[in-house]
């Protein structure tokens, strides 16, 4: 099975821990993030992989090269010239995943127990478009649910902007995105004819026409490496072995 890592990002939110460091590369109990999801991955099937990266792109390919890819095969998708976000990340690499079969893509950022064998299959059982990782969580953007649990919009806490991709939306429930996903190749032949734009307005405009189904996982331990805050958390999770 094959998968992308979504490591191009600036680690913004991390500063000033990433001003000279790129967020994959960041450590918790002397792992980097990347070390932890490429072993998950590995560990769950999924023996092809590829990496976008832009932010201190030479640092990640050397500490890859160092490590031998921790003998998993794995390709760079090299975004130096251009930070392309995660849909243009995502088209960019859409030559890796020629052999037409259902692909993961995973934030960086995002540690977890989720089974990824189990979501592949949740996936493959519904032949939906896209499947997305949800949880009942607080955030500052929500993905909106009916009760099939089909992707039906989107919406932003902060400030209150509202989009629905499809004509009946009442009662919806609004669920956070995990960073975690697992998507049909045929998703490439609608995406927009541009190079930047995010997978949010991807799932979007494909839930508008086929489905996108929400995979909620609230019995998992996951958490946002991306805040300085979970950082220590995440540590104290990893020693209890919460995210294998």
């Amino acid at each position: 099975m094959r998968a992308m890592i979504l490591a191009a990002g600036l680690g913004t939110r991390l500063k000033p821990i990433t001003d000279n460091l790129p967020k994959a590369l960041v450590r918790i109990n002397n792992q980097t993030l990347l070390e932890i999801l490429i072993k998950k991955l590995a560990a769950s099937g999924f023996d092809k992989i590829i990496i976008n990266v832009h932010h201190f792109a030479d640092q990640v390919t050397d500490y890859l090269s160092a490590n031998k890819n921790f003998n998993v095969d794995i390709t760079i998708s090299d975004e130096t010239g251009e930070l392309l976000d995660t849909g243009g990340g995502l088209k960019k690499a859409s030559w890796f995943f020629n052999d037409r079969k259902p692909f993961l893509v995973h934030n960086v950022d995002n540690i977890s127990s989720i089974d990824l064998d189990k979501l592949y299959r949740f996936h493959t059982q519904n032949k939906s478009a896209a499947t997305l990782a949800v949880r009942n969580r607080k955030s500052s953007r929500y993905f909106l649910f009916n009760e099939e649990h089909q992707l039906c919009g989107w919406k932003n806490e902060q400030s209150g902007e509202v989009k629905h991709s499809k004509p009946d939306h009442s009662n919806l429930k609004q669920l956070a995105f995990s960073g975690i996903q697992v998507i049909d190749p045929n998703i490439f032949e609608l995406m927009p004819h541009r190079k930047v734009f995010s997978l949010v307005d991807v799932y979007l405009r494909v839930s508008s026409k086929k489905k996108v189904i929400g995979f909620l996982h609230d019995e998992d331990e996951w958490i946002d490496v991306g805040k300085p805050e979970n950082l220590t958390k995440a540590e104290t999770s990893l020693k209890k072995k919460k995210y294998t």
